[in-house]
């Protein structure tokens, strides 16, 4: 079963496979991690259903993003392993002069506490990795992170973290532009929406990225990529 199995009807997924969509692009040799945003304040600070979540953080996905966190902690744990980059795109704490587009459509994102910030502790950096802050939903946009990638040789880019239709999609989208293969673990990806996820999921799937589960995203980077 896919995510988006029961919610894109299955004579759409076979006009996809009928014009030639959702090839697998595969793994090249030198991978590198993303985390986007698991940070409390898209967490919680403890796994909660949405509407008490939202009561601490009102920018929390509730208890959906704890069972990505767990899937997220088994990746980077491959990635420790064998010494592979890992680079964390994050939202610093908003400031008065954030204003902008972002903050008139979504206001409450001006709100959060400065605790929020806080990289969840299970997953959380360690001091050789790389740390993005990030203004917009791409973690391309505005910040270093073709530079950095280009300097450590990576040609491959997992993404996982949050949202799906959001920070996720904006990068898998920008990575593929810039020609690097991508690899979405499905549930290492979080979202306050479950079909926003999944439709999501299923349009990175057919056009930009390998989208799998954890378990065949380790099995993959542990057969393709070499230490």
């Amino acid at each position: 079963m896919k995510p988006w199995d029961g919610i894109i009807p299955e004579e759409e997924q076979r006009a996809y496979r009928a014009a030639g969509f959702g090839r697998r692009s595969g793994l090249g040799r030198r991978p590198a991690l993303l985390i986007i945003d698991v940070q409390y304040r898209t967490t919680g600070t403890t796994p909660l259903p949405f509407f008490e979540s939202i009561k601490e953080f009102p920018t929390s996905c509730g208890e959906v993003a704890w069972g990505a966190v767990g899937n997220i902690a088994r990746i980077l744990g491959l990635f420790r392993e064998r010494g592979w980059p890992v680079l964390y795109p994050h939202v610093a704490p908003k400031e008065s002069f954030d204003t902008g587009r972002l903050a008139e459509k979504v206001p409450a994102l001006m709100t959060v506490a400065r605790n929020g910030y806080d990289f969840v502790a299970e997953i959380a950096p360690g001091p050789k990795d790389v740390l993005l802050p990030k203004k917009h939903p791409s973690a391309f946009f505005g910040t270093p992170l073709a530079s950095y990638l280009i300097d450590l040789g990576a040609d491959t880019l997992v993404v996982t973290g949050c949202t799906t239709s959001g920070c996720v999609r904006g990068s898998v989208v920008d990575a593929f532009a810039y020609n690097f293969r991508v690899v979405v673990p499905q549930d290492a990806v979080y979202d306050r929406s479950q079909v926003s996820h999944a439709v999501n999921l299923f349009d990175m799937s057919e056009k930009y990225a390998d989208v799998m589960t954890t378990e065949e995203t380790v099995a993959a980077l542990r057969g393709a990529a070499a230490p």
